[in-house]
């Protein structure tokens, strides 16, 4: 037990000390920040441009409908033929031409928009709205309906939520927990493979530079394969803790001192906010504050540890296996595919049902549940089914290390062979 604290020791130091893992502790934070506030300014500099439509109405019936908004400014251009309008709007790099002919037949014609780009979705979803609307008004008018009647007789409905026990929520709930436990599995998943790796590539360096063959003559493997994860795994929860502070500090200051409004949302997202009634926005709040916090950060801290131990022990048995990075490469497939089973399974499987059965399954298998089981538990899950989880993730990493020991105790000293699956298969046997 001491050569293991001393090992853990030297790895934790060995990282922290480091000038790469020192340079990415507190750069990282700084490049993330400025991506952050760049995309904010570049966002609301995008949305504080107004874009100029020229409209050529050969009908006559639809330019005094479209208003001017702080995005779009109409122009009225239905007094020149179609050739010339569009010349003009060239010339004077207009966003585009909207260009309504003239009715035949009392059929919708032929509506077209003229642009060097195409327009976004959400303002041709307008456009076509107005058109839309005016036309229907008329159609009405026509077959003597009276168009204010029906306006006023319109009802809205909103359908309140809520479980047989009285708790209420809101529409947007699913969202909420999909945006916390999707986090949460995503952020997981990334520390297994940046940390895992970390571990894989010690293992690689010192088994190239023969350090190893005299630190194995005092140390069990097993230990040195322990010491190595738990330190590695130690420094990388200091550097987390670095970043989500100096993240936090860093934020804050650069979005007063630059004046971005990192919140501030515009377009298609304020207007979707804005369609959000006050009842459902402090329902939302309510959602929110009854997320089960302190149960999905515990759970995260668990599956992280739990994950982190399983995924870092076949890192170390592939780092153990090889003598250079590019021969991993035949390995890192089966590592990577169930973290990204895991992710997909939580992104539509979770989220369309997080109690169904491919949900369920996939929170108890070990190679998923770290993601899948923190992508259902803002969804509320019983307490037997993450113990179950839990429990075959210890017993999956128990087997899963003890396997690994065995690679990592032949392969350590192997040199000048690029070993495959059979070889592996053999070492266990040793």
């Amino acid at each position: 037990m001491r050569n293991l604290k001393l090992i853990i020791k030297r790895e934790y130091l060995a990282r922290v000390k480091n000038k790469a893992f020192v340079l990415m502790t507190f750069l990282s934070p700084l490049i993330l920040v400025g991506m952050i506030v760049l995309i904010a300014y570049l966002v609301n500099l995008n949305s504080n441009e107004q874009r100029v439509v020229a409209i050529n109405d050969e009908s006559e019936q639809f330019v005094g409908d479209f208003n001017d908004s702080d995005d779009v400014r109409f122009i009225d251009l239905s007094s020149i033929d179609l050739e010339a309008a569009k010349t003009i709007v060239k010339e004077q790099e207009y966003f585009g031409l909207l260009y309504i002919p003239k009715f035949q037949n009392n059929t919708v014609p032929d509506i077209q928009f003229f642009a060097k780009e195409a327009p976004a979705f959400g303002f041709l979803s307008q456009v076509e709205k107005t058109i839309g609307d005016k036309l229907t008004n008329q159609q009405l008018l026509a077959r003597g309906i009276d168009v204010n009647l029906i306006e006023a007789s319109q009802t809205k409905v909103e359908i309140g939520i809520q479980n047989f026990s009285g708790e209420k929520t809101s529409k947007m709930s699913t969202y909420v927990k999909m945006i916390f436990g999707g986090a949460a599995g995503y952020l997981l998943m990334m520390f297994i493979i940046i940390y895992g790796n970390m571990v894989m590539r010690s293992v690689i360096e010192e088994k190239t530079n023969r350090i190893i063959e005299i630190i194995i003559s005092s140390v069990k493997p097993i230990h040195l394969m322990l010491g190595k994860i738990l330190g590695t795994s130690l420094a990388g929860i200091t550097q987390f803790v670095i970043w989500v502070i100096l993240g936090g500090v860093m934020l804050s200051l650069v979005s007063i001192i630059a004046g971005v409004d990192i919140g501030e949302v515009h377009g298609p997202q304020q207007q979707a906010m804005e369609q959000i009634s006050d009842n459902e926005l402090q329902q939302l709040v309510i959602d929110i504050a009854k997320l089960p916090m302190l149960l999905l950060l515990v759970s995260f801290l668990v599956y992280f540890i739990g994950g982190y131990f399983l995924y870092s022990a076949i890192y170390a048995a592939i780092g153990a296996a090889v003598d250079n990075e590019t021969d991993t490469q035949q390995f890192m497939l089966p590592v990577i595919l169930p973290l990204m089973l895991g992710i997909y399974v939580g992104f539509f499987a979770v989220i369309e049902n997080p109690h169904g059965v491919v949900s369920t399954v996939f929170s108890m298998v070990p190679l998923t549940s770290p993601i899948v089981m923190l992508m259902r538990i803002p969804f509320g899950v019983a307490w037997w089914e993450l113990a179950l989880s839990i429990g075959i993730l210890i017993l999956t990493i128990a087997g899963v290390v003890w396997i690994a020991a065995k690679i990592y105790r032949v392969g350590i000293l192997m040199y000048g062979k690029k070993p495959g699956y059979k070889d592996l298969y053999k070492w266990l046997k040793y």
